[in-house]
């Protein structure tokens, strides 16, 4: 999602913002069979990472990056030793202290915790949630989206992330996994095509039996999803539920911790198309089984009717009052649609008042959260995940909220036993410890799982970093005593930092609202208003001048120039797009990449969203189309060699369904004809690429590769966690390649500088 960590106050100027803006949200969607133009189809917060992946009625083939992912191994294998890659050693580089999205939470109820990062993989705590440590092999799948811990100890961990946004809405997971040792080791235990998985229950009495929920995959009906049993430790598994349509998969489990045979599943019925975000359906429904899931029974007796306007339902049950259950309802268009509650075990049910906090938390995302908690102490203390965490203290009928100034958007809570008011949060920003049922909230000082989408580093000191990452604004190495911190941003896109003034700064939130900052980011002052378009990218391109840093470009639909960093801006082109009308490219109509030739100012070529590249060679006066030749693909990065405006490269987004389409071609004749040079890449969306002399690096979503003579034939640097990487930098006179991942935060490694 898309905000930042937010004091009480500010949470509060929000919930009125969006709550006032809910009924008109532009992501609202139809009834299940209905579909609109893309053009009426605007990106949800993290969506960028997967509309670029999908083109017409094609979509996202998770067994596409799973094919990927093991050419990277084979390519590892096969080129173990080899000169160019035998010396790579990754190095760290933070932040530990930002954190990520964390799905769930287990622990051992001695103060040993361990947490599913949503792109980063299992880390475990052995000091009470301070700090975390890598608990998760890098060479796994890093989406995880269930945890938990056995009464037996035996942990397991489900991959795969069910609410489909965030970024991480590209990578399905491939099943569930088991650690008897504390998560220094892991086993595949089935379920391998589950693609997400929302929930594992373990029997509190029997460790042997366990209960998964597997939502599915998200872009194809039908396929392994239901509510899964295994009466054998994971050994071998069963359906015993399947959902009332082919799109429809479990959201939520709860179990009785007194009769543990007795189950409750709710059903989220939701499919995403390029040109449809069916997030609601008739199959959206709740269930109770009193016989370890042998037979379910539809709940009803007061709960409305499942119809085309149902979206993802939360269930829980009150551990020291298992008669008493409560169950929220989301409407298809994401926000709030009912809380209800039942005091005998799901027989009948009442619905709660509708009180104005609960209505505004969960704003126009509702899906994107889904869980409901109850004190163990008391079935009237209700937890209700939203944009913040907010507590009833009688039953759901008055609200509050239950954690001022910790991060938005809520997806995990877990009490620890025996420990009366110690509860553990999970949330977009990471991972909080309350030792006073709620009064104050610490967050963990090393959780070092952070969704980078951009870097950069400061050429005179590289120990001055910045970079943008998903829902965690932007963030920068220096200026705190801490270290890495938060300085500005929503959710932080671009950063840049200036090659001969390195306190001048520049960063940027959603849809390309950008501020300059004189002081190292310190004080900024936004320039957004400054520039000239009527559409701009989730990740607006901005851009230096290499000729003259003071000289920058920035995109929306029409490219913009500035020659006084950043002050004031020109447009310089007409709509260099194909517009904003229904297109079988799912695309938005704005430039997505900008790049300056070094050897000719006035060359500059630019990559949209809707597959168009084109070149001016005049400064902006007149401009050419050059794609003729290239996929009709989103565009992720140009670059220009720097010692010829002729030599272009452009890299291109993938994984679409059907389409083994290349993405890395150069031009040599300034983008009249293209050649070309994916060569032995894996079939994957190419994020970024550099030039060093002739040598070529590129970043894609299962790596980063070398092509040492700038052709065709490219090798895998090892040693990185198998994370999309989303963006390099070289620093030159340190001789370090950079790259920030999508979960794993900042790494660099030493490379030749020639």
């Amino acid at each position: 999602m898309s905000r930042r960590s937010l004091t009480l106050a500010a949470v509060v100027g929000l919930m009125a913002a969006t709550a006032g803006a809910a009924a008109v949200h532009p992501d609202a969607e139809p009834a299940r069979a209905e579909r609109r133009p893309v053009a009426q189809i605007r990106q949800e917060p993290g969506d960028a990472m997967l509309v670029q992946r999908m083109a017409g009625d094609s979509v996202v083939d998770a067994h596409s990056y799973e094919r990927a992912r093991d050419r990277f191994r084979q390519l590892r294998t096969d080129n173990a030793g080899r000169a160019e890659t035998a010396g790579v050693t990754w190095r760290s580089e933070g932040p530990t202290g930002i954190g990520g999205r964390l799905k769930d939470i287990a622990s051992d109820g001695k103060g040993t915790l361990w947490v599913a990062a949503a792109s980063g993989g299992v880390w475990r705590s052995g000091d009470g949630g301070k700090t975390f440590q890598r608990s998760w092999p890098d060479s796994f799948p890093q989406a995880i989206g269930a945890l938990t811990r056995g009464p037996d100890g035996v942990l397991w961990a489900g991959t795969g992330e069910t609410s489909p946004g965030g970024g991480s809405t590209t990578y399905a997971g491939t099943g569930l996994y088991r650690s008897a040792d504390g998560g220094k080791t892991w086993k595949q235990s089935g379920l391998t095509d589950s693609h997400r998985i929302a929930e594992i229950l373990v029997d509190p009495k029997n460790a042997r039996r366990m209960y998964v929920a597997a939502s599915g995959d998200l872009f194809a009906p039908g396929g392994q999803r239901g509510v899964y049993r295994s009466e054998n430790g994971g050994r071998s598994w069963r359906k015993v539920l399947a959902g009332a349509t082919p799109t429809a998969g479990p959201a939520d489990l709860a179990i009785d911790p007194k009769q543990p045979r007795t189950l409750y599943a709710t059903f989220w019925d939701h499919q995403r198309r390029p040109d449809l975000r069916q997030y609601a359906g008739p199959g959206s429904r709740a269930y109770k089984s009193t016989d370890g899931g042998t037979t379910w029974r539809e709940l009803g007796g007061g709960l409305p009717a499942a119809g085309p306007d149902t979206g993802r339902l939360a269930i829980t049950v009150a551990p020291s009052d298992p008669n008493r259950l409560y169950l929220l309802r989301v409407h298809r268009l994401g926000n709030f649609d009912g809380l209800w509650t039942s005091a005998d075990a799901g027989a009948t049910w009442t619905r709660l008042p509708d009180d104005p906090l609960l209505r505004s938390s969960q704003s126009s995302y509702g899906w994107w959260f889904g869980k409901l908690w109850v004190s163990p102490g008391d079935p009237s203390d209700l937890w209700v995940a939203g944009v913040p965490l907010i507590r009833s203290r009688d039953g759901g009928r008055t609200f509050g909220y239950g954690a001022a100034d910790v991060h938005a958007d809520q997806h995990a809570m877990l009490w620890e036993n025996g420990t009366p008011g110690t509860i553990y949060l999970g949330n977009d920003g990471g991972f909080y410890r309350t030792d006073d049922d709620g009064a104050t909230w610490v967050k963990a000082v090393s959780e070092p799982y952070t969704q980078y989408y951009t870097l950069d580093v400061g050429e005179q000191d590289p120990s001055r970093m910045v970079g943008g990452a998903q829902d965690n604004g932007c963030s920068r190495s220096y200026g705190s005593a801490e270290g890495w911190h938060v300085f500005g941003c929503g959710d932080g896109l671009e950063t840049l930092i200036n090659p001969v003034d390195q306190n001048r700064v520049y960063y940027c939130s959603q849809y390309g609202n950008c501020s300059r900052s004189a002081d190292g980011g310190n004080t900024g002052r936004n320039f957004t208003g400054a520039t000239t378009s009527t559409r701009r990218n989730w990740k607006a391109p901005l851009e230096f001048d290499p000729n003259d840093p003071s000289i920058m470009y920035y995109g929306g639909n029409i490219l913009n120039r500035s020659a006084d960093g950043g002050v004031t801006w020109t447009p310089i082109s007409p709509d260099l797009t194909e517009g904003e009308g229904p297109d079988p490219q799912y695309s938005f109509g704005t430039l997505t990449t900008v790049a300056v030739a070094k050897s000719d100012p006035k060359r500059i070529y630019i990559g949209a969203d809707d597959g168009t590249v084109a070149v001016t060679r005049d400064g902006g006066a007149g401009w050419t189309k050059i794609n003729a030749g290239l996929p009709d693909r989103w565009v992720t990065r140009l670059r220009v060699d720097p010692s010829d405006a002729d030599v272009v490269y452009v890299t291109l987004s993938g994984f679409r369904s059907g389409s083994d389409a290349a993405h890395v071609f150069r031009s040599t004749d300034g983008g009249s004809t293209w050649k070309n040079i994916s060569g032995t890449l894996p079939n994957a969306p190419v994020n970024d690429i550099v030039q060093v002399g002739r040598t070529l690096y590129v970043a894609n979503d299962v790596g980063v590769f070398v092509s040492p003579l700038g052709g065709s034939h490219w090798l895998p640097l090892p040693g990185l966690p198998e994370t999309p990487v989303m963006e390099l930098r070289v620093h030159r006179p340190g001789g370090r390649l950079y790259a920030a991942s999508f979960g794993r935060g900042m790494y660099s490694t030493r490379i030749p500088v020639r």
